[in-house]
């Protein structure tokens, strides 16, 4: 059977730069099946979803629903629901959590400060504290959204939680279903696709130890398009897999041509062309639509040192 993701993956269609973007995620647990739009076609109160579409518009903050692998029978709402916030950008990365009976009480945050990296509006009204168990592997499973993030999405997160990954969750849509398995790690951010439950471990075990792995990787949510593609190719030029080393500190230009500036945390710092191209030959960007398309690509024409020497390109 062919779908977006056997046509993506046969036509080697680059993944780098084509994560979500959100400087903070704000995840919500909501059992039971979910719509295409989950945030107001789940059992979630559809009132609460859009008020939290409302809340996070323009400020960073990303909302998603998560709930633990399996099957998902309607049970009812959850007595106890499992929240998490994570903040991406290098240098004030941070993954708390807490527990509400209430989810309501979600509305009582400062998106705008969350956004920012504050983590005290999410402390003081939920009670939250530092998650202090694994890296979260948050496999987008949602089969509404397009049928590829639940034949491909499923079975891995199913495969991670039954092997012993304790952040397994699956999560509402993140973007580019056609790279699936598709899955968010935090706290740093990174997406990865086109994802083997072997390699998420790997992603995982390198978390622990404060690493990120580049293969795989579609760019840190933290950055836009271009910034993403940047950082994955000074990695890549360099060998740096450090978690926080690197940041974005400026990007001129626009499409289709970005200069991006990659800092280090030591002082260095590169210049990097980044060029939007389309993919060809046209092919369906999602299952649920015939319309073939072209989408857009993040080329990194040249990686350079402010002096000049190239290091790729």
């Amino acid at each position: 059977m062919s779908t977006c993701a056997t046509v993506s993956r046969d036509l080697d269609e680059p993944i780098s730069g084509t994560a979500a973007t959100a400087t903070t995620w704000l995840l919500l647990e909501q059992p039971g099946p979910w719509g295409a739009k989950a945030l107001v076609s789940s059992h979630l109160d559809p009132v609460l979803g859009r008020a939290l579409e409302t809340a996070a518009q323009d400020t960073g903050v990303r909302v998603a629903l998560i709930r633990r692998p399996g099957r998902h029978a309607d049970v009812g709402a959850p007595r106890l629901r499992q929240v998490y916030a994570a903040h991406t950008v290098p240098g004030r990365v941070w993954l708390h959590s807490a527990t509400t009976h209430d989810p309501r009480q979600l509305l009582d945050l400062d998106f705008a400060a969350l956004g920012r990296g504050d983590r005290h509006t999410f402390d003081s009204a939920l009670r939250g504290r530092p998650h202090t168990g694994d890296p979260l592997a948050l496999v987008c499973t949602n089969g509404k959204r397009d049928r590829c993030c639940a034949l491909l999405g499923r079975p891995l997160a199913a495969e991670l939680a039954a092997s012993g990954v304790r952040g397994a969750w699956e999560v509402t849509h993140l973007g580019g279903h056609r790279f699936s398995p598709t899955l968010l790690v935090l706290p740093h951010g990174y997406a990865y696709g086109r994802a083997e439950a072997h390699a998420v471990k790997e992603v995982l075990h390198g978390v622990q130890e404060g690493r990120i792995v580049v293969e795989g990787c579609r760019g840190s949510s933290a950055w836009e398009r271009p910034g993403q593609a940047a950082e994955l190719a000074v990695r890549a030029a360099t060998g740096e897999d450090a978690a926080e080393a690197l940041r974005v500190v400026r990007t001129t230009g626009g499409a289709p041509h970005w200069e991006v500036t990659v800092a280090h945390t030591d002082g260095r710092h590169w210049l990097v062309d980044v060029a939007q191209g389309d993919s060809r030959p046209p092919r369906p960007e999602s299952c649920g639509t015939s319309v073939l398309g072209s989408p857009a690509r993040m080329d990194v024409v040249a990686v350079r040192e402010p002096a000049g020497t190239a290091l790729a390109g």
